[in-house]
């Protein structure tokens, strides 16, 4: 299976003109699975209310219409972020998408700063997605600081972790080796560049998307600080093996009855 990232820096607002560059990173890709960042439609700094309003789209809208003209195009199955609204809420959310159709949705469950004031934090218990040659689980961005979810993941059945991010803090690309190890699952973090200035807010994007292995090995990364595309071929079905002696299953020595939590 090959799978990758397409690491750019959103300019904020102007949904056309990146998936223009998006296009232009993709033109020669061929793949199984690519992940593109957290929220790459729109950017990420957030002034008002009304920003996230007038940039939020259904999922079925044009952020899901641009995934499925790139599956076409490469031949993966394509995760993206995006604004997503419902009912009068606004969800930081990802898209799964083929070249026919949207194949399930994340929202964001674990809110960073001040996205607390725009988003809603996800609603929905999160789901394994079979793509065929693989089976993915998606976390967005700052989700990465709390194990529990990727465990979840895993004990669902996830091979392969997808992890749209624009990620600022620096320790992210570093504990994905924890995730990978502790659960025996692939992840593949596509994160942002750039740095941006809004309102009383200046964030700089540590770049640095990568793919992991289950067993911890960096297959692929990305500089700090320029566009990038990444690729990397790799067995999803090594991510079943949970034993790492005779003696020890990773989920299977698990004791939820004495976590007490």
């Amino acid at each position: 299976m090959i799978s990758g990232y397409l690491q750019f820096a959103p300019l904020f607002g102007l949904k056309e003109t990146n998936f223009d560059v998006i296009r232009s990173l993709a033109h020669d890709v061929r793949a199984d699975l690519l992940v593109l960042p957290e929220l790459f439609t729109t950017g990420y700094t957030f002034t008002s209310p009304d920003e996230v309003k007038t940039l939020s789209e259904p999922v079925n809208g044009p952020t899901a219409r641009f995934l499925m003209e790139l599956s076409a195009l490469t031949g993966a199955v394509m995760v993206g972020g995006f604004v997503e609204t419902e009912y009068g809420k606004y969800y930081n959310s990802c898209l799964v998408t083929d070249h026919e159709k949207i194949l399930g949705t994340y929202r964001k469950i674990h809110l960073f700063n001040k996205e607390k004031l725009w988003f809603s934090p996800g609603d929905r218990l999160p789901e394994v997605i079979d793509i065929g040659k693989a089976k993915i689980g998606a976390m967005i961005c700052f989700d990465w600081i709390f194990p529990e979810l990727c465990r979840t993941l895993a004990l669902k059945g996830a091979q392969v972790i997808v992890h749209p991010s624009n990620l600022v803090l620096p320790w992210a690309q570093r504990a994905l080796f924890a995730r990978c190890i502790e659960n025996r699952v692939f992840a593949v973090t596509a994160n942002r560049i750039g740095r941006e200035q809004r309102g009383n807010d200046d964030f700089t994007f540590t770049g640095g998307s990568q793919i992991m292995s289950c067993t911890g090995e960096i297959l692929s990364s990305a500089p700090t600080d320029q566009p990038f595309v990444g690729l990397a071929g790799f067995d999803p079905s090594k991510a079943d093996q949970k034993m790492i002696n005779p003696f020890n299953d990773l989920l299977g020595d698990r004791r939820p009855e004495m976590y007490n939590l």
